[in-house]
Order: structure tokens, then sequence, then C-alpha cells
């Protein structure tokens, strides 16, 4: 079995090979971990949809390109995509405006690994059955959901690496049938009355420094190559001169999205959230720093 070290690297090269051009003038906004269900008491995506959707609708009516950083659709709980896709129709629509203006990329996870096969992609992604008008209709036709995106700059020449992170993980990559068996017939049903499954890195402390540090000796190694990932729902955002590893999040805070834009050059960490306003108490969908904007290329040594 592969170590997270030599996976990381795997994925890195491929990627490098067919880098996404950037330069000072583009807008990315990086979310990950949305895990979008059934809409269903398990489904922890629900109660951020609109948060989400509302965040999602900023983000393209201002010129962003949007990159999922994997699990954006939790198929360990849900087999059946078609439900996940009809349940949240409007997130789609929306997803699909981003695509046909060539400004969508997708990274699979480990609770959508099964997206690694190309086929599955296509029968999933590529169209969808239209219940009332009896046809089929395009989706992401054409897509190709990626293991890890290099985000090249077309000046400065520095990548930016983007994974989901659960790379060389034995219970996320290796045994992965297994663990998507067990969280579907097991921990699905006991999620509804508040148990969590306590193997995720997103539900166990210890598991999640484990996957942490895993990912910033690989970057030590790799001369400090700067990393975006997301898997253990951690956001994290270095100061310059520190080890670059950065994660988004997730979508699926109890209270917040969080993610992170580049534009400008800059990068930062932000989260969406429902603000009451001051006077009438009246609650509004905001976008606030957790991080604020630093140069990019600031994390280059």
């Amino acid at each position: 079995m592969a170590s997270t070290a030599q996976r990381l690297s795997d994925v890195f090269e491929q990627a490098r090979a067919n880098p996404i051009p950037f330069d000072d003038s583009s807008k990315f906004i990086l979310f990950s971990d949305c895990h979008r269900g059934d809409n269903g008491w398990a489904d922890d995506f629900a109660h951020n949809q609109l948060l989400f959707f509302n965040a999602l609708c900023w983000y393209y009516e201002n010129g962003y390109t949007y990159i999922e950083v994997g699990d954006g659709d939790e198929l360990w709980e849900n087999r059946d995509f078609s439900v996940i896709r009809r349940e949240h129709s409007h997130i789609f629509s929306l997803m699909q405006k981003f695509f046909l203006d060539d400004r969508l990329y997708l990274i699979w996870g480990n609770h959508d690994i099964e997206r690694s096969d190309k086929k599955i992609v296509e029968e999933q992604l590529f169209s969808y059955e239209d219940v009332r008008e009896r046809t089929r209709k395009d989706l992401f036709k054409g897509i190709e959901v990626r293991e890890g995106i290099v985000l090249k700059h077309s000046v400065s020449g520095h990548e930016l690496f983007l994974v989901h992170g659960h790379q060389g993980s034995f219970e996320s990559e290796h045994i992965w049938r297994v663990s998507r068996h067990v969280v579907g017939r097991v921990w699905k049903p006991l999620q509804v009355f508040g148990v969590n499954d306590p193997t995720l890195p997103s539900q166990n402390e210890q598991k999640r420094h484990e996957v942490e540090d895993k990912i910033q000796a690989w970057i030590r190694a790799r001369n400090n190559q700067p990393l975006v990932c997301g898997h253990t729902h951690r956001s994290w955002f270095p100061l310059p001169g520190e080890v670059p590893y950065f994660n988004t999040g997730s979508c699926v805070h109890p209270r917040c999205i969080t993610g992170i834009e580049i534009e400008g050059g800059n990068i930062r960490l932000i989260k969406w959230w429902n603000k009451a306003e001051d006077r009438t108490r009246y609650l509004k969908v905001e976008v606030e720093e957790i991080e604020p904007a630093r140069r990019l290329a600031d994390y280059y040594r």
C-alpha cells in the first residue's frame, strides 16, 4: 500500500502535466466537503444549502471560477446520485452555469472516490433524467473529475497544488469500499440520533492531526510546495514563512460554510454565515474574512 507521501507525489506529478494557468487577474473560490446528500435527516449539507447557494450566486455574478476540492457529493451514505441531484437541483443548476462558462473544476475525494472511474463520471454527471419532461438533459457533459489540480501562475511559474487530502489513508482509500459500506449501513442510521462516526478525521481529533502532519511533512519534503486541501473539515491558513498548508474547512459546519478565495494575486480564508442586523435583527447572508488576504507569492521561497 502506497504511503501518503508517495500518493501525494504521484497525484502532484500527474496534475503538473496538465496545469490550469492563472495570473493576478484570475479569481477562484475553493470549497470542499459539501457532502450533498438526499436532503433527509442525515444530510449534513441540508442545513447550509441556502448559505451555499447564495455564496455561489455571488461568486458566479462576480466572475469567479469554482473549484470543488473533493467530497462534493455524499456517495458513501447515498448510492443513488440521481436522488442527490434531484434534491439539490438548484445547486446543480447553478453549478451548470459555471460549467457552461468554463468556470467549473471538480476534484474527487474519498466520499466520491468512485468518480475516479470515467464511466461512472459519465453516468452520473454528463446528463440526468428529467422526470417531469421524461427526457434526458445535459448536466456537465464531457466534464473531467480530477484527483488533483495544479494552478500555475503564467508569469512567475509558481504552482499551487489542490488535492482532497485523503491520499494514503487506510480507511479512506485502501479499504474505501468497506468504509463506504459501514458508513452507509451503520453510521448513517445512527447519525439521525446524533451519533457520529469516530473513524473519520472530521470527527476524531487524533486522526485529524495525523492527516495534517503527514500532508505537512510532504510539503516540507517538496521544498515547501504550497498545497490546498479539505478532508479534515478544519480550516487552516498559514502565515508566510510557515509551512504553506492551506485547508478550506467544509460546507457542513453548524452555522457557516468556509472556503478559500484567490483573487488579485492574493489568497484569503473566508466564511459565509447568517448574521443578524443590529437594528431589525433580520438575518442576512454575509461573507467575512477568517484570515485576511495575503500575497500568494509570499508563500514561495
